[in-house]
């Protein structure tokens, strides 16, 4: 190989470096995005747990009244 060869060699494998940096950062992003629509999802759960659990121990206490 002359080198120049080797040259477009190294430019080849840093062109494909940044890429798979860019690639990398996308993953990442979507994935904090993931996340964060994870937590919101969680929280609404609990909190329809807790409303669920409201509405239980009331219809428990007024049965228990009657």
């Amino acid at each position: 190989m002359e080198k120049p060869d080797y040259q477009d060699i190294i430019n080849e494998y840093k062109e494909q470096v940044r890429t798979l940096k860019a690639q990398i950062s996308e993953l990442e992003d979507a994935c904090k995005s993931k996340d964060a629509a994870l937590k919101r999802s969680l929280q609404k759960l609990e909190y329809t747990a807790q409303d669920l659990d409201k509405a239980n121990d009331e219809i428990n206490a007024k049965k228990q009244s009657e």
